[in-house]
């Protein structure tokens, strides 16, 4: 299924081996990873499709479905659920429709599925439009970086702050400095360090290709990862896929903010549905970097428009900044979601 701007292998929980070990083998020969071109799997070569969403029945009284997203290396051996993905969220209540394991009247023309996020332990809503029984995926809804149209869908967030860091600030701080420079270390759900891109010498306007090619570039901010990671609460970040790391500058095509964001070794072509709602949240932070180059007058109603390399994406997100220490009351978004493919996928002994 694609979600959002990316794709990836949905499977219900049961069809995978039990054991952990024996599940990332599997994954890894289905995608075709080790393998920069994944030629012998279903990868598609860059991380943003080498992605995995694993779908159960929850057993839990405030959802549906459990979610378990992991990201399968493209040129490594690795998987890992050290992260979400909000992208590939949109597609996991259409799939688990599709699948039986959340039943919804025939004559019903939206669904709305509780989805238990298992990397994070929080807990998002997906309304989307049925027809006959089953997903819609047709619709009117266009998301940059994706082609054409298709039906919307709605992901409310319920307490995502911290999910991974166990605070919002993990420091306690909206600035702290690293290599002198300035940044927020945030989880709302991704965790993310935002920096101004004129602090890193760069003016963000710069295509994916023009930053990856930024050998120094690129250096200073695995520098400025890799001891984020502690200080995040994440540990060793070596091999991990968190941090991500945003630098931000003023807005040039009608957004409220602009963004360059590493996933973290590849300059994304977009921007994540949760990296987005961190970074819009640590936007509207007084005194924090990305508050600085933030639209004036942005923000008032909590939506942020986050542009990105291939246009720009759109977040809610509710901020109490009247405490001592700032509290997100809620986040929401809107993306679309479409079933590619439903068959078998036959990996590599």
């Amino acid at each position: 299924m694609r979600g959002g701007t990316s794709k990836g292998a949905y499977f219900v929980a049961d069809e995978l081996p039990a054991d952990q070990t024996e599940r990332d083998d599997l994954l890894l020969r289905v995608m075709g990873s080790p393998d920069p071109r994944q030629i012998d799997g279903i990868g598609g070569a860059h991380p943003l499709t080498s992605k995995v969403a694993v779908v159960r029945r929850s057993d839990r009284d405030d959802a549906d479905v459990d979610y378990l997203f992991l990201q399968v290396g493209v040129d490594t051996d690795v998987v890992t659920d050290q992260q979400n993905c909000g992208n590939i969220l949109a597609g996991v209540a259409p799939f688990a429709v599709e699948r039986g394991l959340v039943e919804v009247d025939p004559g019903a023309t939206t669904a709305d599925v509780r989805i238990y996020m298992v990397n994070t332990g929080s807990i998002a809503t997906a309304s989307f439009p049925m027809l006959d029984g089953a997903p819609r995926y047709e619709g009117d809804t266009s998301i940059d970086g994706v082609p054409g149209t298709a039906a919307a869908v709605r992901l409310d967030f319920e307490d995502i702050a911290g999910g991974s860091c166990g605070s919002l600030l993990p420091t306690g701080k909206v600035v702290d400095v690293i290599d002198g420079v300035e940044l927020t270390m945030i989880d709302n759900g991704m965790p993310v360090v935002v920096m101004r891109a004129a602090d890193l010498g760069i003016a963000g306007t710069e295509t994916p290709a023009e930053l990856e090619a930024d050998d120094l570039l690129r250096a200073r901010l695995e520098s400025i990862r890799l001891q984020a990671g502690p200080l995040m609460r994440l540990g060793d970040v070596t091999a991990a896929t968190v941090p991500k790391m945003t630098m931000v500058s003023e807005p040039t095509s009608g957004g409220d903010i602009s963004t360059r964001t590493f996933i973290p070794h590849r300059c994304h072509e977009a921007i994540g549905v949760l990296g987005a709602v961190s970074v819009s949240t640590a936007a509207l932070l007084p005194g924090s970097p990305a508050s600085t180059v933030l639209r004036s007058g942005a923000g008032s109603d909590g939506t942020v428009t986050c542009e990105h390399p291939t246009g720009s994406f759109i977040a809610k997100v509710e901020v109490d900044s009247s405490a001592a220490l700032p509290a997100v009351r809620r986040a929401g978004i809107i993306r679309t979601a479409r079933k590619l493919m439903d068959g078998t996928v036959f990996p590599r002994s």
